[in-house]
């Protein structure tokens, strides 16, 4: 079993950045893409970004240009780091990680983007 944890979410103004954390620990095989996804009130969870074990990223249309996905292998952990956030940003953030084809989910952290 791989455990996620995320941390870093807040309140935070319009313009404003944050920086999420998710560390994995437990029985890690071999962790491939990590990735962060949210969900805002009333709606599905969607995918923010992605990262796979070679550092290839890919974005939701809506955060390219703002949002940055990054990982530290050594340390098992990914971040996303936020910038020019926006009201339409707040939602609860889940991290997910494939680690050898089993698929994992954090408790998630929630962003509010609120002035």
């Amino acid at each position: 079993q791989v455990q996620l944890v995320e941390s870093g979410g807040g309140l935070v103004q319009p313009g404003g950045s944050l920086r999420l954390s998710c560390a994995a620990s437990g029985s890690i095989f071999r962790i491939n893409a990590m990735g962060w996804y949210r969900q805002a009130p009333g709606k599905q969870r969607e995918s923010v970004a992605i990262i796979d074990s070679g550092e290839f990223t890919a974005y939701a249309d809506s955060v390219k240009g703002r949002f940055t996905i990054s990982r530290d292998n050594a340390k098992n952990t990914v971040y996303l780091q936020m910038n020019s956030l926006a009201p339409e940003d707040t939602a609860v953030y889940y991290c997910n990680a494939d680690d050898a084809g089993m698929n994992y989910w954090g408790k998630g952290t929630l962003v509010t983007v609120s002035s």
